[in-house]
């Protein structure tokens, strides 16, 4: 019978259930010789299970239910952690329409060294954030975080010339290391791969929103005259203080994970768990695990994740740091310079969202991602070839704005990644290996603009031009090894005794527990989900495109 089904047994035959989670050396728990309680060694959702005696029944109904509290409680907390983040990187963008290019006498490549330096900070960090994801709880490590960027932009305040201000910067890329990586965590740990994608792109979208009303509030606080601080140190000091503050509000909400949700009834997070079985994934486990570690390096899609991130964050780092220098450009003022930036905003959160919505549509993202580069190809060719001057500001702005679907690319990326990966520390050293990539990128990025180039900037654009045909290519290869991957475990499965072909539930709508399936196979009765395996130990992870 199948997984759901089998959820719908009385409470002996479920605690019968989980007695079966143990036989393989790679099983997540063992029986102690004198029969006490199982030591686990894997996954705190079979914990949490043990300690109840069963599992419970998913519902579309309870299913709903637990969705809606989680939702409401999760998702205010990330989306305002990340808007701050992208606000205060940001910040340096604000800070050079309001003259720090002049008043810090930044020049040559220093200016693109300080949009650059975030990402360097943030890719030598890496391996450390791996680590200590898996072992520190994600709810305290968000609220540390972003405690520690909030007083590193606020410092930004006395900074006056290029070494102080990188200084700032350096810190501030440190601080914000693991925040993307802790947010695909928490997405993996709370969410059905069916859900991933809306629930990644929603805070990621947080680009858009601070490029609407980050510019806004920017043009706000530039309006104000002080005869201590220059416009771009009031921008700063008001960032840092607000991060600092809302680091409080992480601290109290911010819940470390379903096993230990306090927002949660045992029974919700017995739902919880429950609802993440058909990842084959498992929710949490602080073992450190060196064979995990082995296999994400060994793993080709792990360098996919690694090209794909590089390729779209070269273009990223380059147009975030430069775009508002790009469209003064076109003729415009500093304060009309901030408010034409406001619909790349837009279109960037409409691209989002909808990519979004059409990937969980689709069930696919590869197809999505290929298509969302065409955009940006074509607003890269018209910047290229119109003359940059006032009398050519609408076609200027109109092929500027088609280039800003772009960022709807990253987070199809990170959904893509976190949906095809299994096992506590793979997941974590994976999302390293590809944020490695995404930070490189945005490193090289501002660094093929400089200046110096202004108004045209071709060496940047035609580079990012480049990039977004290569994202297409990259897409196309990483299906197909998915593909190759699929049909690998059809043949393991076979071998063991159970059905070749499988339905990936995690990407369906949940059904009703009672409703008619064939029965599997007996070796099948055996639940991989909570033995802390990798994808490529688990015959029964799907990958999906």
């Amino acid at each position: 019978m199948s997984q759901e089904a089998r959820m719908s047994q009385p409470k002996a035959q479920q605690e019968e259930f989980v007695e079966t989670i143990e036989p393989s050396q790679q099983s997540a728990a063992r029986h102690s010789d004198d029969g006490k309680k199982n030591q686990t060694q894997g996954d705190h959702a079979l914990q949490l299970i043990q300690e109840a005696g069963h599992s419970t029944i998913l519902t579309p109904e309870n299913n709903a239910k637990v969705l809606r509290k989680i939702d409401l409680r999760l998702l205010p907390i990330l989306l305002g952690i990340y808007f701050l983040q992208q606000l205060d990187k940001s910040t340096i963008s604000y800070a050079s329409i309001f003259g720090i290019v002049e008043k810090a006498n930044l020049h040559g490549h220093q200016y693109s060294w300080l949009g650059a330096s975030i990402y360097l900070a943030q890719l030598v960090f890496q391996p450390l954030v791996a680590y200590v994801l898996v072992k520190v709880p994600l709810g305290k490590f968000l609220a540390a975080s972003c405690l520690l960027w909030g007083i590193a932009l606020s410092c930004m305040t006395a900074a006056t010339n290029f070494g102080e201000l990188l200084a700032c910067r350096i810190f501030l890329g440190i601080f914000e290391a693991g925040i993307a990586p802790a947010f695909i965590a928490v997405t993996q740990m709370w969410y059905r791969r069916r859900e991933q994608p809306v629930r990644l792109s929603s805070w990621y979208a947080m680009n858009g929103v601070v490029n609407m009303f980050g510019s806004l509030i920017a043009y706000g606080l530039g309006h104000i005259r002080s005869s201590i601080f220059a416009p771009y140190q009031i921008i700063f000091l008001f960032f840092g203080l607000v991060t600092v503050a809302f680091a409080a509000v992480i601290l109290v909400f911010m819940p470390d994970s379903p096993v230990s949700a306090k927002f949660l009834n045992e029974e919700d997070k017995l739902l919880a768990i429950e609802r993440q079985r058909m990842n084959q994934q498992g929710v949490e486990s602080q073992e450190w695990k060196w064979d995990h570690v082995k296999e994400a390096f060994l793993d080709p899609k792990s360098w996919f994740w690694f090209a794909l991130m590089f390729s779209i964050s070269v273009p990223s780092g380059g147009i975030t740091t430069f775009g508002p220098l790009i469209i003064k450009s076109f003729g415009l003022s500093q304060y009309d310079t901030m408010l034409f930036n406001i619909p790349f905003g837009a279109v960037q959160l409409v691209a989002t969202m909808g990519s979004a919505w059409l990937a969980t549509c689709w069930k696919m993202k590869g197809p999505v991602v290929a298509l969302l580069c065409l955009p940006p190809i074509a607003g890269c060719v018209m910047l290229l070839q119109i003359t940059h001057d006032a009398a050519h500001k609408g076609p200027l702005l109109a092929g500027y704005y088609i280039i800003s679907v772009y960022p709807a690319i990253t987070p199809l990326i990170y959904s893509w990644s976190a949906g095809n990966t299994a096992g506590e520390t793979k997941k974590k050293v994976t999302t390293g290996i590809l944020y490695v990539g995404q930070c490189a990128g945005n490193v090289l990025g501002p660094n093929l603009y400089t200046t110096n180039e202004a108004p045209l900037y071709r060496r940047g654009l035609l580079s990012n031009l480049a990039l977004f045909c290569v994202l297409i290519l990259l897409t196309g290869a990483n299906m197909a090894y998915l593909h190759f991957l699929n049909k690998k475990h059809e043949q393991r499965r076979v071998a063991v005794g159970k059905s070749a072909k499988v339905v990936d539930q995690s990407m369906q709508a949940v059904q009703v527990a009672s409703d008619d399936k064939e029965d599997l196979p007996a070796q099948q009765m055996v639940d991989n989900s909570w033995k802390d395996l990798t994808d490529w130990q688990n015959e029964d992870f799907v990958y999906v495109f």
